[in-house]
C-alpha cells in the first residue's frame, strides 16, 4: 500500500487520527513506511524503546507480555485495521509489551521523528490529537472507577 489516499483512509478509520482534516490526513500519511513481516517475526520487542504508531494492513499479530518470574501472556491480538504504538509517538518510551507476526503480515509504520516533524508544522493536528488521547484517557479512567 503506497498510495497515501488509501494510508490517509486508513488513518481516518483509527480513533487518534479521526478528528483530522483529509489535508491533514494525507500530510501524514506520507510519513508512513511499509513494512512486511514473516509469522513468528517480533513486529515490536517489549522493553525497548518505542519507534513509533503501527497499523496492520494485512495478516495478523499477538501481543505478548513477558513477566518477571518469566511467564509469557498473550494480551490480544490484531487484524487487519487494528493499530498500536499511540503512546510512542508522543513519549518513546519502551514498548510495555512484544507484538509478534502470527502470519505474513503486512504493516504501515510512522516513526517518532516523522510525527514530531509533522507536529511541528501544523499545530492543527497535535491540537486534534491531544484532544482525542485526552478523551481516551478520561474514558479509560472512568471505566476504572
Amino acid at each position: 500500500m503506497t498510495d497515501f489516499a488509501e494510508i490517509a483512509q486508513a488513518l481516518a478509520r483509527v480513533p487518534v487520527f479521526s478528528s483530522l482534516k483529509k489535508r491533514q490526513l494525507e500530510k501524514l500519511a506520507r510519513t508512513f513506511s511499509e513494512r512486511q513481516c514473516a509469522p513468528g517475526e517480533v513486529i515490536v520487542p517489549q522493553g525497548r524503546g518505542g519507534h513509533g504508531f503501527f497499523i496492520l494492513v494485512s495478516g495478523r499479530a499477538k501481543v505478548v507480555r513477558r513477566l518477571d518470574n518469566g511467564e509469557e501472556i498473550v494480551l490480544r491480538q490484531f487484524g487487519p485495521g487494528d493499530f498500536f504504538g499511540e503512546l510512542a509517538l508522543l513519549d518513546g518510551g519502551p514498548r510495555t509489551a512484544s507484538v509478534i507476526a502470527e502470519e505474513p503480515t503486512s504493516c504501515l509504520i510512522m516513526p517518532r521523528e516523522n510525527f514530531l516533524g509533522v507536529l511541528r508544522e501544523d499545530g492543527e493536528i497535535a491540537v486534534a490529537i491531544l484532544e482525542e488521547l485526552a478523551g481516551r484517557f478520561r474514558a479509560a479512567l472512568d471505566t476504572s472507577l
